[in-house]
């Protein structure tokens, strides 16, 4: 049985009659990024805030008051918060492997942003953490299960009706990069390795084994002169994948706002397209004319409810009923694994295997297009 025949909506079902008791939590990193993900779990109904920590303690007292909870003067003082059941991590990618085995290390199971991390090392170090204390850990990447438009592209790959998937191309953009300050860890590139690739293409890497399996190989080519930071300011990357597919990564961080994804099949190719944040996602097909005439564009039909909570709700079970994790620490950490992969083909120039950090045992195996 595959994902898709899975009775996901029967599943969530049941699990309603098992949410009444909110996860009480503890949240470092509460503006920006902070602010939205303590939104999604107001919206999901799953969890208490209790406590918070911030650096910023203008940013830390607002919260503060909008949650009704306490405002820490550390991070190790909200590790200690009599009660707390789990912590959530939205605090900048050079923090995330550093605090995560700290709340780990207390018996807190946590949930991280993406990415998840910023070196090698620190993925090892995170892994060989969760395998001694077999706690959760969630990751701020998307639940595919509950991005419709996901999960019809998925559908469409399993049941065939593409044919043999020939190759893909994916573009993810916008121009944050030339809002990065003196200081800022996104022009580190120690601790921001890509540039764009990192931040964002990180995503991107996340959606595409969501459908073609774990990415093996990669070369790439990088610019580091199109604004004033030391990180990459455009990635192209071509990555291999397990499947045998094989597409173009393409990641600028200077450009207007575009993602876009072209799956191109024997029989049919897929568009998915989102220019702007507020748009809806559209999803366009184009089927193979047996005479190979012009092959006019048309709206794929998708189906669903599309759940932004999906990922916290995830969390939330494995924590209280110990189900499966998606994303898990595994999907997070093959994510930035190709990251640093791809980093290092564009300094080498090279040919870059790309490590496996496990296997993903989270999703069911997708057959080979």
């Amino acid at each position: 049985m595959t994902l898709i025949d899975s009775d996901l909506s029967g599943r969530r079902q049941d699990h309603q009659t098992n949410e009444a008791i909110p996860l009480k939590v503890g949240q470092v990193g509460v503006a920006n990024f902070g602010s939205y993900r303590r939104k999604m779990l107001r919206k999901s109904g799953l969890y208490q805030i209790i406590s918070l920590y911030d650096l910023r303690t203008d940013a830390l007292s607002e919260a503060a008051t909008e949650e009704n909870a306490q405002a820490c003067r550390s991070y190790d003082e909200l590790l200690g918060t009599p009660g707390m059941e789990a912590v959530i991590i939205s605090t900048g990618a050079k923090f995330h492997a550093e605090q995560a085995i700290a709340a780990l290390k207390r018996g807190l199971p946590v949930f991280v942003e993406k990415p998840l991390c910023a070196t090698p090392e620190e993925i090892q170090a995170l892994l060989s953490v969760q395998r001694e204390t077999n706690l959760p850990v969630g990751l701020g990447h998307a639940d595919h299960r509950s991005d419709p438009v996901a999960l019809t592209i998925r559908r469409m790959i399993e049941e065939g009706e593409l044919g043999k998937i020939v190759a893909f191309e994916k573009t993810t953009a916008h121009s944050g990069g030339f809002h990065i300050k003196q200081g800022d860890w996104r022009g580190d590139p120690e601790r921001n390795p890509g540039g764009m690739l990192f931040q964002c293409g990180v995503h991107a890497l996340h959606e595409l084994m969501f459908y073609f399996g774990p990415a093996t190989e990669v070369s790439a080519r990088m610019r580091y002169d199109l604004h004033d930071t030391q990180t990459a300011d455009a990635a192209i990357c071509h990555f291999s994948f397990a499947s045998g597919v094989v597409g173009t990564l393409s990641a600028y961080h200077v450009t207007p706002y575009r993602h876009t994804l072209s799956i191109f099949g024997t029989q049919m190719s897929l568009y998915r397209e989102s220019r702007y944040y507020d748009e809806k996602v559209k999803l366009l097909k184009q089927s193979r004319h047996p005479e190979g005439n012009f092959e006019s564009l048309e709206a794929a039909e998708i189906g669903g409810i599309d759940d932004e909570c999906g990922n916290i709700r995830a969390f939330y079970h494995a924590v209280r009923s110990g189900e499966m994790q998606y994303p898990s620490l595994i999907d997070g950490a093959n994510a930035v694994a190709a990251v640093f992969a791809a980093e290092e083909a564009a300094v080498s120039g090279s040919n870059v295997k790309i490590p496996q950090c496990a296997r993903q045992d989270s999703l069911e195996a997708i057959p080979k297009p």
